[in-house]
């Protein structure tokens, strides 16, 4: 898959193509269905499938201070977009200026002259333009004016809930990852680096990793979980073998903890993860958070959470 970054990016030459247009945060189920309807339609034409999509999120530039949760963090946003066959992904850098173009603008600098659009595939509630002016009724009347076809995907639900962005944010900051992972297609990941902690799981005799994670990072609610650990190794090029852990999400209440953190034990693992990028695919909620009155009854119930988690991930 192609990379660019700017609309203005795309290599000279560059033929007609059938586009999508989002910002595409968590690739979900919706997300799936209307750029797997993209990418198919471009090979029914024999053309290529370009998504576009936005960086930083355009609320933060609209509304400075309203940057929503981050499902899907860049990288692994086009590592998801490639899987599902997309030729080209072209991440326009969404800027002050940017917002105020016009639907009109907006479609002839970025869908007419320089990806050259032959068809041009939305949801159903799309917006674009200025103060989010343009619709989908507006795109079809610029596409016969400016010759290229728009065809609207259908929003993606079941049991009468519509799958969104909004609602996978709500049911991860609510701690239901499994209503999360229905709406994704695949369970929530959370990602970073693992920085040192206060070392404490070390002393209780459950070493864990402390997540160091994005500012932006939609994390669970506080609680325990279990998750698939995922590693790369040294040069970062390929995925380890998962391993299951037992992940605590909250500020420690028994030692009196005010930081919230996310951190999280290996089974049956040894060694040390200290600098590694690790990435936490949560399965299932096993238990709020609680604060304990000595030492003895956290190791017992952190005993019984590894075994818990255990059972979780078959």
């Amino acid at each position: 898959m192609q990379r660019w970054r700017g609309f203005d990016a795309a290599p000279s030459g560059w033929g007609r193509s059938v586009v999508t247009i989002g910002v595409f945060d968590g690739v979900h189920r919706g997300h799936q269905a209307t750029i797997g309807h993209a990418v198919r339609r471009a090979k029914e034409l024999g053309i290529r499938s370009v998504v576009v999509t936005f960086d930083p999120h355009p609320s933060e530039v609209v509304r400075p201070g309203s940057h929503p949760a981050v499902l899907t963090e860049s990288a692994r946003k086009a590592e998801l977009m490639e899987q599902l066959g997309v030729d080209a992904l072209c991440v326009v850098p969404f800027t002050p200026e940017f917002s105020r173009l016009t639907p009109e603008q907006f479609v002839h600098d970025v869908l007419v002259a320089n990806l050259h659009a032959a068809l041009v595939v939305v949801g159903d509630n799309f917006r674009f333009g200025n103060k989010a002016a343009g619709d989908v009724a507006m795109l079809e009347q610029l596409g016969r004016t400016f010759g290229f076809g728009v065809e609207a995907a259908p929003l993606v639900a079941e049991d009468g809930t519509i799958f969104s962005s909004t609602y996978i944010r709500s049911c991860v900051d609510a701690g239901d990852v499994a209503a999360a992972a229905a709406a994704l297609g695949r369970p929530h990941r959370l990602e970073g680096v693992v920085v040192r902690g206060d070392q404490r799981g070390r002393e209780l005799g459950f070493p864990t990793a402390n997540l160091l994670c994005h500012r932006f990072a939609a994390i669970p609610a506080d609680g325990v979980y279990a998750a698939w650990m995922h590693r790369r190794n040294e040069r970062g090029t390929q995925a380890l073998e998962p391993l299951r852990a037992a992940v605590s999400v909250g500020t420690n209440p028994t030692f009196s903890g005010r930081e919230r953190r996310v951190e999280a034990y290996a089974l049956d693992f040894t060694g040390d993860l200290y600098g590694e990028w690790i990435a936490l695919d949560f399965v299932a909620h096993l238990r709020g958070q609680q604060r304990y009155d000595s030492i003895e009854p956290l190791i017992a119930q952190i005993a019984a959470d590894v075994e818990n988690a255990r059972r979780a991930l078959p």
